[in-house]
């Protein structure tokens, strides 16, 4: 194995995926005290994270699944469960039996699949022409480096979030931060790809 790849694979991960460390800081805060929660997030930022590196290296050996103009309207999907948890955020607010963190079981899988997949969308551009050019060995080192880093950016995230100041910070602020940075997220894909002529 070529440690110039490991590290160039290494280096564009970190690079392309620096964001979702907050991001899953949330989600941990979010889940925190609920049981199975972290294996849902760690599946989940998986899940996500297969479905880009498929799509990429897809399109870096010439069959391109997801047209260049769909990239930015993958911004619809951070913006949708944004919107969901800010409006599960306000009605837990608003309802004195319950806590305002949220629903019992925490993230699902399928919703941080979700936060993965589309807060990356932007990677598959910057993917496919490494993956292109790679060749199959190339393009198998980088996978494997990639999926080795999203443990450690999972467990980064978990880090964030169990550290006590932090993690008073999450637990008092989450349930606000994690909305408004879901559609931040969203809107910034959107207008960053000019979805919508924006």
């Amino acid at each position: 194995m070529n440690l110039g790849i490991v590290g160039q694979a290494a280096g564009l991960f970190a690079v392309t995926n620096i964001d979702d460390i907050l991001i899953l800081a949330l989600f941990f805060a979010q889940g925190a005290g609920r049981r199975g929660a972290a294996v849902r997030i760690v599946a989940g930022q998986y899940l996500g994270f297969l479905a880009l590196v498929a799509v990429a290296v897809a399109a870096g050996l010439g069959a391109t699944f997801l047209p260049e103009q769909l990239v930015p309207y993958l911004g619809l999907l951070p913006l949708a469960l944004g919107v969901k948890a800010a409006w599960q955020a306000w009605r837990n607010h608003r309802d004195d039996d319950e806590p305002s963190g949220g629903r019992a079981g925490g993230p699902r899988t399928l919703e941080v699949a979700a936060v993965t997949f589309a807060n990356g969308g932007d990677n598959i551009g910057v993917y496919v022409p490494v993956f292109a050019t790679a060749g199959p060995g190339g393009t198998s080192v980088h996978v494997i480096v990639f999926l080795v880093l999203v443990a450690v950016w999972c467990a980064a995230g978990r880090f964030f979030a169990t550290r006590p100041l932090v993690a008073r910070a999450l637990s008092r602020w989450g349930h606000v931060l994690l909305p408004v940075v879901l559609i931040g997220v969203g809107l910034l894909i959107l207008v960053e790809g000019g979805a919508f002529g924006l």
